[in-house]
């Protein structure tokens, strides 16, 4: 039988690299795909390529199918996420004339950079730039400023850049930091234009940044294709987790079709030792960048509501329990189990669960009863139960 084809998107990025390494490492083969990778140049190419039908799926942003669905600055466009391309990957980096002025030490705690970033004189708004307006960049540089007390509408001007260009714009001193994927805050480090400041896994342990994004009439569709690809992605995810591969990693992600970085700046990323000013030495990170472990694959609706929570929290949509089952929805465990069956991997029974209540290495209830997840805590301490978003965000406004 004759490979189905699929053509994907992507962005040239770390946290690609399931997708990369299935289809160099023959997963997809293996499942009877060939995959037809298209590097593309922004977020907003990527989700209109799966709108218009031009990708089958895409590495998306994992607000963005959310954001898709309910509508937001585009027309609505049901999509699904069935499946995370894993954990943490995210810096914030700034310039290092701000980074001077904050005085705090690099690799503190993002709670005392928030606060060091507060008292810093401002003779006009910080301005900062994300990749998206419904990107996990946007939610995590606006909790984090929130924090400190800096209103991210009024003390901020938060632009949206693609990643590829925010280097050159911080070392021009047309913003002032930026929050984006890996190795785009590593490039500014080693450009002498910035200097982390802090990281995703700091601010939410464990958290998701990009999913596989699809048009929801997708399994229809696509009814042999989409399991198939789900199956060659979660062992390309297994593949890249693996440190013995991690040589072999970079230098794939290095190659110009992919990432076009080098190969040793990729490798902070995948070893989760960054250098986080240009000449000192690299700093261990915990979780910074997960591909498998602790079901860093598995699409927790609860990982949708929360985006969907900042979503509300920012005026971005009003809330209401229709938007929000409209949000959990688009994540789909329920497509990754039936895809895994035969594989029998252990996954999750449960589709949600308390986001930041894992303080260690927490078993969870499983089809094997092996799995383990955690620690994924919030920097500040706050819990989300997906049963009550509202008192969650009536917390922000007491």
């Amino acid at each position: 039988m004759a490979a189905e084809t699929l053509t994907l998107g992507f962005l040239p990025l770390v946290d690609a690299a399931p997708l990369i390494v299935a289809k160099e490492q023959g997963f997809a083969e293996a499942e009877g795909l060939r995959l037809r990778l298209v590097r593309e140049t922004s977020w907003a190419n990527i989700r209109d390529r799966v709108t218009l039908g031009h990708f089958d799926g895409a590495h998306m942003l994992a607000p963005m199918p959310i954001a898709a669905t309910l509508g937001l600055g585009v027309l609505a466009t049901p999509m699904i996420a069935p499946f995370a391309f894993g954990f943490g990957g995210n810096a914030i980096t700034l310039s290092v004339k701000l980074v001077e002025a904050m005085g705090a030490m690099l690799g503190d705690p993002p709670a005392i950079q928030a606060q060091a970033l507060a008292r810093v004189p401002r003779p006009a708004p910080l301005r900062l730039a994300v990749v998206h307006p419904f990107s996990a960049h946007n939610y995590e540089l606006r909790y984090w400023l929130a924090f400190a007390g800096l209103d991210p509408d009024r003390d901020a001007e938060i632009s949206v850049l693609p990643p590829s260009l925010m280097v050159e714009a911080l070392a021009q001193g047309h913003i002032d930091g930026f929050c984006a994927g890996e190795p785009w805050g590593s490039l500014a480090v080693e450009a002498g234009a910035g200097a982390i400041v802090t990281v995703k896994s700091a601010l939410w342990r464990q958290g998701p940044d990009k999913v596989l994004g699809l048009r929801a009439d997708a399994p229809e569709r696509r009814p042999l294709a989409l399991p198939a690809l789900l199956r060659a992605l979660h062992a390309a995810a297994r593949w890249a987790a693996d440190p013995a591969n991690r040589e072999a990693l970079a230098e794939m992600l290095a190659r110009d079709e992919y990432v076009g970085a080098p190969a040793a700046i990729l490798a902070r990323a995948l070893s989760g030792r960054l250098v986080l000013k240009a000449g000192e030495a690299a700093t261990a990170l915990p979780d910074f960048l997960e591909f498998h472990a602790h079901a860093a694959n598995f699409p927790w609706r609860s990982h949708a509501l929360w985006f969907a929570a900042q979503m509300a929290r920012w005026g971005q949509v009003a809330a209401s329990p229709n938007a929000f089952a409209k949000a959990a929805a688009v994540y789909r465990p329920d497509l990754y189990r039936a895809a895994l069956a035969p594989l029998g991997v252990d996954l999750p029974r449960a589709d949600a669960k308390v986001e930041g209540g894992l303080t260690q290495q927490t078993p969870v209830a499983s089809r094997r009863g092996g799995l383990t997840l955690g620690p994924d805590g919030f920097f500040d301490g706050r819990l989300f139960d997906p049963d009550q978003v509202d008192a969650y965000l009536a917390g922000f406004r007491a």
